[in-house]
C-alpha cells in the first residue's frame, strides 16, 4: 500500500538506452550511481526559478507611486486602474509563448531556453526601470514576460535531475524559490524604490537614481540574474538526446503531434512500445491545470491587490503604510516561505500527499482573506503584528497549493513530454495571471469609489471576490473535476 503523496516513480515514465554522448544519459547514470539528494543540482533550480521570479512581483509595492509619477492618472482613485494593465502585461506576454518555449526545451535542452531567459531578464528588467512613460513601462514588461521561458522547462529539470523518491523537495524547491521571488522581489521594490527619499544622505535628488527613482530595485534583481547567468554556463543538461532511427521515432514532430494532434498515436520508444496522448487528451494533467491556472490568478491578483490596498489611505480602507513598511512585510513572509518549504512541506506532503495538503490550505486560506479588511481599523504596534502573522501564513498556505499542483502535472507525462506539458501550463497560468492584475486593479478601484456601498463595502468587496475564488479551486480539487494521476489512487 502507498500513502497518497509515496509515488514510487512519475506516471509512464520511460527507461531510455544508456548512450554514449547523450546528456541526458549522463544524469540518469549519476542518479543510478548516486541515490542521494543531488544538492548541486538542486542549487540550480533554486537559483534559476529565483531569478525568474524576482522581476514578476518587485514592481508592486512602488507601483502605485510609478503610475503617479507617471503623471498617467488623473485622479488618485484611478490609480491602480493603470497600475493593472502594468502589472498585467508581462503575464499576457508570457502566455504568448510559453507553450512554444516549452517545445523549444524538448526539441534543443533545458539549458539554451533558462540560459536565454535568464539574459532577457537583464536586458528588459533593467529597461524597465528606466522606463520615462507609462507605455514604455508596459512594453519593457511585455517583452520580459514574452521573452522568459523559463519557468515551464527548469519545472521538467528538477524532476529530472533527481530519483523518484526526491521528486517532492524538487518540486517544492521550485515552488520555494518561486514564492519567495515573489516576496523578496516586491521586498527588494519597497525598500530601494525611490532611494533619493528614503536614503537622502546617499542618493541626492539630482543623482542618476534621483531622476529615475525606480531603478535601483530593477537594477539589483537585473545584476542577480547575470551572476545567475553565468553559473549557469555549467549547467548540465537534462534532455536525452539520442540519435534516432526510423524505427525508433522520437522526434520533435511527434512531440508536437501530441500537443496539437486530438488524435492518439501509438508511437514506438526506443525498443519499447509505448502508448501516448495528445496533451490535450491527457485528463490528469489538464485538470491540474486548470486547478493551478485557478490558484495562480487568485494568488497574482492577492499579490497585486495587497499593495495597493496596505499603501492606500486609511479613509479609503487602506492601512497608509509606505513602500518601505510593505516591503519589510514581505521580508518577513520571504524568510517564513523558506523555513516552510524546506523543513516542513516535505513532511506534510509525505503524509497526507498534495492533493489533501492543497485542500487543508484552500480551506484555510478563506478566513483569513475575510479578516484583511478589517485590520484597518487597528493601530500600531497591534497592526504591524497582526498584518506579518496572516501574510506570513497566507503565503504559506498559497505555495503549499501550488506546490500540490506542480507535483500532479510533472507526474502525468512521461520525459519526453513535460518540456511542453509545463509549457502549456505556463501558458493557461500566463494567461490567468495576465487578466488577475488588471482585474484586481479595475475592481480595486471601484471599490474605493464605493466606501458607503450595502453589500460588503470599499475593499471588503475586493477580499470577498478573492475568497469566491478560492472557493473554486478548491471545489475544483474533488471528483469528477480532478482526474488524479494513476499512483496516487493506489491506497
Amino acid at each position: 500500500m502507498e500513502e497518497e503523496g509515496q509515488s514510487s516513480a512519475p506516471l509512464l515514465e520511460e527507461k531510455q538506452p544508456q548512450t554514449a554522448g547523450c546528456p541526458g544519459c549522463a544524469v540518469d547514470r549519476r542518479k543510478a550511481a548516486n541515490p542521494g539528494i543531488p544538492y548541486g543540482s538542486f542549487i540550480y533550480v533554486w537559483i534559476v526559478t529565483l531569478c525568474t521570479a524576482l522581476p514578476i512581483s518587485s514592481l508592486f509595492p512602488f507601483l502605485y507611486f510609478m503610475i503617479r509619477d507617471l503623471n498617467v492618472a488623473k485622479r488618485t482613485e484611478d490609480i491602480g486602474f493603470y497600475a493593472g494593465f502594468v502589472g498585467a502585461s508581462f503575464m499576457f506576454g508570457r502566455c504568448l509563448t510559453s507553450t512554444a518555449w516549452g517545445i523549444a526545451a524538448d526539441r534543443i535542452g533545458r539549458k539554451p531556453v533558462v540560459m536565454f531567459g535568464i539574459f532577457s531578464v537583464v536586458v528588459f528588467n533593467t529597461l524597465f526601470g528606466l522606463s520615462v512613460n507609462y507605455w514604455m513601462a508596459i512594453a519593457t514588461r511585455f517583452l520580459l514576460g514574452a521573452l522568459n521561458g523559463l519557468l515551464g522547462p527548469i519545472k521538467a529539470y528538477a524532476i529530472e535531475v533527481c530519483r523518484p523518491e526526491h521528486e517532492s523537495l524538487a518540486l517544492s524547491l521550485v515552488s520555494t524559490a518561486w514564492g519567495i521571488g515573489l516576496i523578496i522581489g516586491p521586498a527588494l521594490g519597497g525598500y530601494l524604490a525611490l532611494p533619493a527619499e528614503n536614503f537622502p544622505n546617499i542618493f541626492s535628488p539630482d543623482s542618476f537614481f534621483g531622476r529615475f527613482p525606480y531603478f535601483l530595485p530593477c537594477l539589483c534583481t537585473s545584476v542577480f540574474a547575470v551572476v545567475v547567468l553565468i553559473s549557469c554556463i555549467w549547467m548540465p543538461e537534462t534532455l536525452h538526446k539520442h540519435k534516432v532511427s526510423e524505427n525508433e521515432n522520437q522526434s520533435i514532430e511527434a512531440l508536437e503531434a501530441h500537443l496539437i494532434d486530438p488524435k492518439e498515436k501509438v508511437e514506438e520508444s526506443g525498443s519499447l512500445g509505448t502508448k501516448k496522448k495528445s496533451l490535450f487528451k491527457n485528463r490528469p494533467l489538464m485538470s491540474s491545470i486548470i486547478i493551478y491556472c485557478i490558484f495562480s490568478f487568485h494568488d497574482m491578483a492577492y499579490t497585486e491587490v495587497f499593495s495597493l490596498w496596505a499603501e492606500s489611505d486609511k479613509k479609503y480602507g487602506g492601512l497608509s503604510l509606505s513602500s518601505e513598511d510593505v516591503g519589510q512585510v514581505l521580508a518577513v513572509t520571504g524568510a517564513s516561505l523558506l523555513v516552510y518549504q524546506l523543513f516542513l512541506y516535505p513532511r506534510i506532503n509525505k503524509v497526507i500527499g498534495p492533493i489533501n495538503s492543497s485542500r487543508i490550505a484552500a480551506i484555510l486560506c478563506i478566513p483569513i482573506l475575510f479578516a484583511y479588511p478589517y485590520m484597518t481599523y487597528l493601530s500600531e504596534p497591534g497592526l504591524s503584528i497582526v498584518l506579518n502573522i496572516a501574510s506570513v501564513i497566507k503565503n504559506n498556505l498559497s505555495v503549499t497549493i501550488i506546490t500540490g499542483t506542480f507535483i500532479l502535472q510533472n507526474n502525468a507525462v512521461p520525459q519526453d513530454q513535460r518540456g511542453a506539458a509545463n509549457g502549456l501550463s505556463m501558458t493557461g497560468m500566463s494567461f490567468f495571471k495576465a487578466v488577475a492584475p488588471a482585474g484586481a486593479g479595475i475592481v480595486f478601484s471601484w471599490a474605493q469609489k464605493r466606501q458607503h456601498g450595502f453589500f460588503f463595502p470599499g475593499d471588503q468587496m475586493v477580499f470577498f471576490l478573492l475568497n469566491v475564488i478560492e472557493l473554486l479551486g478548491l471545489i475544483l480539487t474533488f471528483k469528477p473535476f480532478l482526474a488524479v494521476p494513476e499512483q496516487y489512487n493506489r491506497n
